[in-house]
């Protein structure tokens, strides 16, 4: 069935009940605002900015997105753009998109204007809704943009070149569309994250979003009674494919604008969350946070947290080790996936093999694994190879894009890019992206594997490793190190404490510098190597 109609399920079915909560701490109210259709206000002084939104009023507010597009002449394939930070609105103008058969387009919120521009017309996109973060951004592009596309803006003061989106909406009935939307038809075009080029638009069907949906609530244990705390991006397949399971089951989710200690620890406390899914860098904040004494358990609700899980890049299997001193009783979970592949969850840990903490596990629900060697044959367990998976949420395509489609899928398998090994029990370990390997006189370096070890050090708060221009050597393999604040650390401590590493594996070079991560956590190696390799083009910059 498409996702759309576990939206029309849970109004039903849980149309009183909260779906949605949206909570900004850089924004005090004197008043907490529940939104639905009468904007029911009551009064609470000096509380964070905080939303909520029941099922029913979730799907109305969908019906009267689709509706409106409709009207506007969107019919079904046409391409509906969503450029908004984190918030209530932006699920509903989703399921709005899907409801009346058009493919939703998420944008990256980091996007430039020229980003915009390129991404919009590679998706053929017809509408664009945006919001108050972006008019800067899209009125630089306005007149270019708005010459064949609608262009709708969410919130207060609309801008002249744009059209109002909460004023035209509210005209529009809050009764589903009848249209005939099936499973086979395609749903929505999410970008790559870029950190290898420029974005590749890749192309899901309803089924792909359906079996990411019943993967989460199955991985997860997910019941309607789970509370699942939401910080990343919704623009990000990470983000939305892990509420999924929340729309799967009708619970609570809640989306919170912040990833400091206090607030993700806040909002866990005051929404009774149950699930929290971190990146790396905020749960390393969390610790670094409680060592300091900065924040204290003490002080908040978390005794019904039952599930820390992490994605979006390898795990150091000492953040977790540490984790668990601070919250001994969490389930754990690693979950890997990519984009092409509707998000995360193709290959995951599983609560059950929460003591195998380093890998990332075994074939997710409804998907086949295999690792392959350079002519395409599986290698030998142990051996490292490229990562492949195969299932039902696969991506269809790069959109306008058959040359990378079928460099990247071969009969029905998705060549990840990822090189991996497996252990004696059948366990999957990461070993680093297939272009971040550094050669070095030959010799293959993972950089992963240095980076694991690296984060172990007390001192060290993130760690990125990359291949700079070595004239004997090729390239030799470098740390970029950001310290924990206000510590002191030297190369020469560094070297000592790499000592234990196999020579050719210790880093050659060591830099101490802060290390950029994108929206979704991953490291922005490309910008580490244009800030590194001097002058020196680096193919594993280019387009993948």
């Amino acid at each position: 069935m498409p996702i759309t109609e576990l939206l029309e399920r849970n109004s039903k079915k849980y149309g009183d009940e909260t779906a949605l909560v949206e909570i900004n701490p850089a924004v005090t109210e004197p008043q907490r605002v529940t939104w639905n259709e009468y904007e029911l206000i009551q009064p609470i002084s000096d509380v964070p900015f905080r939303r909520e939104i029941s099922w029913a009023v979730f799907n109305e507010k969908a019906n009267r997105c689709a509706n409106l597009l409709l009207n506007r002449g969107i019919r079904k394939g046409q391409k509906v753009g969503i450029l908004l930070m984190n918030g209530l609105e932006w699920l509903p103008i989703y399921f709005g998109i899907l409801k009346c058969g058009a493919i939703a387009v998420p944008l990256n919120f980091r996007y430039t204007s020229e980003e915009i521009d390129y991404c919009v017309k590679q998706a053929d996109v017809d509408v664009l809704f945006f919001g108050p973060s972006f008019v800067g951004r899209i009125e630089q592009i306005a007149n270019d943009l708005g010459k064949e596309r609608l262009l709708f803006y969410v919130g207060d003061s609309c801008p002249s070149f744009a059209e109002d989106y909460h004023q035209w909406v509210a005209n529009f009935s809050s009764i589903a569309p009848k249209l005939n939307i099936t499973d086979d038809d395609l749903a929505a075009i999410y970008f790559s994250s870029g950190t290898t080029g420029f974005p590749k638009a890749i192309l899901h069907d309803h089924t792909a979003l359906l079996q990411s949906a019943e993967m989460e609530a199955i991985h997860h244990k997910t019941t309607h009674d789970d509370v699942f705390l939401c910080i990343p991006p919704l623009y990000h397949t990470g983000a939305k494919m892990h509420w999924f399971g929340s729309l799967y089951t009708g619970g609570k989710a809640v989306l919170l604008r912040g990833n400091k200690p206090n607030d993700i620890l806040t909002a866990v406390s005051d929404e009774g969350c149950t699930i929290v899914w971190l990146l790396v860098p905020w749960a390393q904040d969390i610790l670094s946070a409680l060592d300091k004494g900065e924040i204290r358990l003490s002080d908040y609700k978390l005794d019904q947290w039952r599930l820390m899980h992490i994605g979006a890049q390898p795990v150091p299997p000492s953040l977790i080790k540490h984790w668990h001193k601070y919250f001994p009783d969490h389930e754990y979970d690693t979950n890997y996936g990519l984009s092409e592949s509707t998000g995360p969850g193709c290959v995951h840990l599983g609560l059950e093999n929460s003591d195998k903490v380093g890998a990332i596990g075994i074939p997710g629900h409804n998907w086949q694994v295999k690792i392959i060697d350079e002519s395409g044959n599986e290698v030998d367990p142990g051996d490292v190879g490229e990562l492949c998976v195969k299932g039902p949420g696969v991506m269809r395509e790069y959109y306008k894009n058959p040359e990378a489609t079928k460099e990247t899928i071969k009969d029905g398998w998705l060549l990840t890019g990822d090189m991996a090994k497996t252990d004696p029990d059948g366990l999957i370990y990461l070993v680093d992206r297939k272009k971040d390997v550094v050669i070095s006189g030959g010799e293959n370096i993972y950089p992963v594997q240095i980076e694991a070890f690296l984060s172990s050090n007390p001192k060290i708060h993130d760690v990125a490793v990359i291949g700079t221009p070595d004239p004997r050597l090729g390239e030799i393999a470098t740390a970029i190190i950001q310290l924990e604040k206000d510590t002191d650390c030297s190369e020469e401590e560094i070297n000592e404490f790499c000592n234990t590493l196999p020579r050719y594996k210790r880093p050659r070079k060591i830099i101490f510098a802060d290390v950029p991560r994108n929206a979704t956590g991953k490291i922005e190696k490309p910008k580490l190597r244009e800030l590194y390799c001097g002058d020196r083009l680096v193919e594993k910059q280019n387009l993948s």
